[in-house]
Parts: structure tokens; C-alpha cells; sequence
């Protein structure tokens, strides 16, 4: 197995204000390496240049690439051109400035949204571009997928050591709660909790309530990006999840436990499903020695609890 020794290393945490930017540099914590990060109006991840002079002067050695233009369905269909430009450029910029200022090793996120819509269950590595893509979300999709091609076509040419990892559909402390582009864990601790303290008896679900989807505490997915920047040099990908997956109106009836409401759910079957399932084939990962260590009632309450502390109070 590959080793990478993290002790020393100048390791920029891209994205780190997001929900897994935020987690990977709280695991960072525990390693003997220097964190640096940069604001959005620091560094605009848009512009090349920009990029690489600031790497260059920060002399970064490690990148964790978490940065992105991030949301659920319905911002993924309402702003296509935005998840389709700007993650195309982040990714690009950030790679090319790796490779242009000498950057020892980088670790790129995708998604599992880069997938077929009807990829065989559960999902391997292997499926990637063998199927038509999930039309609500395929600009997202399509950005990604040209970040992990980057990474691989940078590896054949060039020598660089960089990898990809696609994590499932992630929550924990610090996700996005945003009714217009949250995804469905934040969206649903929202529209639960509302409900709760209004003492509404009805919530309503997008969709049937029937599509299957897996999910992975951001902690995990932090403590996987760890474990595969320091223990991984290959050229295919890695999925990270848990490998087991639920419907979503299971996940509702989670969350609404957790929450403590006692009502019921209601659909609104107009608005569309995605995807009729997406669970990850974790065996290569396993492989190696890594497997997700929360189970969803902890982690649903850690989230949910970060959720009351920093969001719920502010009205948002």
C-alpha cells in the first residue's frame, strides 16, 4: 500500500468553509501539518492566474480539492450554466496550478451524481460513463467528471500524483441550509424542525418518497480523504460511503425521530425524483483498510444539533 507522509506539509484545504471542506481540515487538526486555507475574496478560484501565483507564494506541497458551486435539485436545474462553468473552472484551475507550482499530491471530490442515472446497483467505479446521466443533475455531474479525467490525464502525462475520491450524499455540521439550494438531509431538518415548532401536522416530501439513497456523515468522508491522501496513488477513482442505503421517506422518518415530530408526511409527486437509487460499491476502499465508522442516528443528531445551534436561531 501506498504511504504519503503528511508530517511537515504545507496542505491547502480548498473549500474550506464548506460542509466537507470544514470537516477535512478539523481532521487535519490531528496530523502534524501546516493548514492553510483562503477566503473567497482572498483567492477567486475562477481566475488561473490568480490561482497559481497564490500557490506559488504560499508554497503549497498538498491540495485537498473540496471546493465547488454546490446544491440540490432544484438548484441544479434552475442554474445550470453556474454548476456547469464554475466547477469546470475551479477544478481546472486548481489541477493546472498544481501541477504548474509543483504540488506533491492532490486529492480531488467528485460526487456520486457522476454516474448513469440506471447504473447497476450498487455502483462501481467501473460504471463511470457507461449510461446516460441523471438529467437533474448532469451539469454538475458533467464538471465533475471532467475534474476526476483531469486528474487521471495529469497522472498519465505528467507524473502527477493525484487522486480522486467520490463520496455518496454526505450531512453533518456546517451543510448548507438553503430551501432553494440545500440538498435533502438540510432540507429536511428545516422543513421538520419548522413544522415541529409550529406544530404543524403535515410535512411535505418532493417526489414519492420511494427513491433509495445512502448516506455518509461529512466526519467520515473527512477522516476517508485522510486516509486515502496518506495511504493511496492510483489512477482510478474511490468510492466512499457506507454501502447501505434507505428510501427517502425512511430518511424523513429519521429525522423527524430525532427532531421529536409526530406528524405526517405528505408528496408532492410533480416535482421530480432523481435518481430511482444511488448506493456505492465501497469494496475497493474496504480493500484498503477504510470503512465508515457512524452510524446515522449519531451522526443525524450531531448534524441536527449544529443545525439548532448555529441556523435555527437565526431564523433561516
Amino acid at each position: 500500500m501506498s504511504s504519503f507522509d503528511l508530517t511537515g506539509r504545507r496542505v491547502w484545504v480548498a473549500g474550506h468553509r464548506g460542509m466537507v471542506g470544514s470537516a477535512i481540515a478539523r481532521r487535519l487538526a490531528g496530523e502534524e501539518c501546516e493548514i492553510i486555507t483562503a477566503t473567497r475574496n482572498e483567492l477567486d478560484l475562477l481566475r488561473q492566474a490568480d490561482v497559481q501565483s497564490w500557490m506559488a507564494e504560499k508554497k503549497i506541497e498538498v491540495v485537498f480539492h473540496a471546493a465547488a458551486t454546490v446544491g440540490g435539485i432544484l438548484a441544479n436545474s434552475t442554474r445550470p450554466a453556474e454548476f456547469l462553468y464554475e466547477n469546470l473552472m475551479i477544478a481546472a484551475n486548481v489541477i493546472e496550478a498544481a501541477r504548474q507550482t509543483g504540488v506533491k499530491k492532490l486529492l480531488f471530490l467528485g460526487s456520486s451524481c457522476i454516474y448513469p442515472r440506471l447504473a447497476p446497483q450498487p455502483m462501481r467505479e467501473e460504471d463511470l460513463l457507461t449510461g446516460a446521466l441523471e438529467p437533474t443533475n448532469e451539469w454538475y455531474a458533467i464538471a465533475k467528471i471532467a475534474g476526476i479525467k483531469l486528474c487521471q490525464a495529469f497522472r498519465r502525462q505528467y507524473g502527477c500524483d493525484f487522486v480522486s475520491v467520490m463520496p455518496t450524499n454526505l450531512y453533518g455540521p456546517g451543510d448548507r441550509y438553503d430551501a432553494q439550494g440545500g440538498h435533502v438531509v438540510a432540507a429536511l431538518i428545516m422543513k421538520i424542525h419548522t413544522a415541529r415548532m409550529s406544530n404543524s401536522p403535515r410535512v411535505e416530501l418532493w417526489g414519492s418518497g420511494t427513491p433509495r439513497r445512502e448516506f455518509l456523515f461529512s466526519e467520515d468522508l473527512a477522516d476517508a480523504c485522510v486516509f486515502v491522501m496518506k495511504h493511496y496513488s492510483g489512477e482510478m477513482f474511490l468510492n466512499v460511503g457506507t454501502g447501505r442505503d434507505m428510501t427517502i421517506m425512511e430518511l424523513a422518518e429519521s429525522i423527524a425521530r430525532i427532531i421529536g415530530w409526530k406528524g405526517t408526511f405528505t408528496f408532492d409527486r410533480s416535482k421530480p425524483d432523481g435518481m430511482p437509487r444511488k448506493v456505492m460499491d465501497v469494496s475497493r476502499l474496504s480493500a484498503l483498510g477504510w470503512s465508515a465508522r457512524t452510524d446515522f442516528e449519531t451522526g443525524m443528531k450531531e448534524a441536527y444539533n449544529w443545525y439548532l445551534a448555529n441556523v435555527a436561531n437565526r431564523g433561516m
